[in-house]
């Protein structure tokens, strides 16, 4: 019986004593999972769109926001956090939690870049 209540202890503070996500900032660009970390030309014999136009573009056709800093793509849990559209293909300082390589955001506030 105190082996049990031991073994369900001990179980249980293994459980609680994971250690908890701690949010980081990172400087990078609000993008699209269709085009990631480079936007391509629009069309055949047109220019390049602006990322901005070229993200909200994306995003209206289906792709989710994603987050690129230092070539990495990240993609975002929360893809209805209100600064998204804002921000959309703009330098960003993001904040938030990082699970592998899912961001979930916190904060977006415009980068000087």
């Amino acid at each position: 019986m105190k082996l049990s209540a031991v073994l369900i202890a001990a179980a249980i503070l293994s459980l609680t004593s994971r250690p908890l996500a701690a949010e980081q900032t990172w400087s990078g660009t609000i993008s699209d999972s269709a085009c990631g970390a480079k936007h391509q030309v629009a069309a055949e014999g047109q220019d390049k769109m602006p990322d901005r136009d070229c993200t909200e573009a994306c995003v209206r056709g289906g792709s989710e926001y994603v987050f690129v800093s230092d070539g990495k793509v990240y993609r975002i849990a929360n893809q209805q956090h209100a600064d998204l559209a804002a921000h959309a293909g703009r330098a960003v300082k993001l904040t938030g939690e990082t699970s592998g390589t899912t961001i979930t955001v916190s904060k977006i506030v415009a980068s000087a870049q």
